[in-house]
């Protein structure tokens, strides 16, 4: 992790501009196709959320801005973040589960499988005070959504992003599903989490590289 000297740094007009605002997040939603993947998920037996949940992680690992976070009136840069997908339990509530993040899938399953298995003994809505080396995730299989909102702390600022992903139905050739995005603007534009949707898209019609 290291702290970007505001000073100097390129961004800096954007980000005092949308830091001063009372809600400076935005959020996109559109849909992705992961028909060729969800054939290469189903052809290797593998679980389909835990592979999801490597794919949003991988593609926000590979740009930068998904790495930036707001500390008071600082901006850190992380060389990590990991997933922290919510995970649901047997009673209709949720826990949180934060996943080391591995860029290698054989890696990076088991032990989501493991961190999975162990908030489901040990239920938990709290995460480590301060820690915001974290990419927010939640899957909503029963909605093919075309938008979502999702609350944040203000004060003290919460810049973790939020990418949320909804049901999935065959049109044609094409297994669309949506995925949003919620972002801290005073960090990123349309254009980084454009770049992020391109991103997610290649790995998803690559699975054979990614998968192994």
């Amino acid at each position: 992790m290291r702290t970007i000297d505001l000073a100097t740094w390129p961004r800096r007009q954007h980000f005092a501009h949308y830091h001063s605002m009372t809600y400076p997040h935005f959020s996109l939603c559109a849909n992705i196709d992961i028909q060729t993947w969800y054939q290469a998920i189903k052809a290797r037996q593998m679980r389909l959320s835990t592979s999801l949940t490597f794919v949003f992680a991988r593609a926000a690992n590979e740009q930068v801005a998904f790495r930036w976070r707001i500390r008071g009136d600082s901006v850190v840069e992380h060389d990590r973040v990991d997933p922290s997908p919510t995970v649901l339990l047997d009673n209709d509530l949720f826990s949180f589960c934060v996943i080391p993040y591995h860029s290698n899938y054989a890696e990076f399953a088991p032990l989501a499988e493991a961190k999975v298995a162990a908030v489901k003994a040990n239920p938990t809505i709290s995460d480590e005070p301060g820690q915001d080396n974290l990419l927010y995730m939640t899957s909503i299989p029963w909605v093919s959504f075309t938008g979502i909102m999702h609350p944040v702390h203000l004060n003290p600022i919460d810049s973790v992003p939020r990418i949320s992903w909804g049901k999935h139905t065959l049109e044609g050739q094409r297994r669309l599903m949506p995925l949003a995005v919620q972002v801290h603007h005073s960090l990123m534009d349309g254009l980084h989490v454009g770049r992020f949707y391109e991103r997610v898209q290649a790995i998803l019609d690559n699975p054979d590289e990614f998968l192994g």
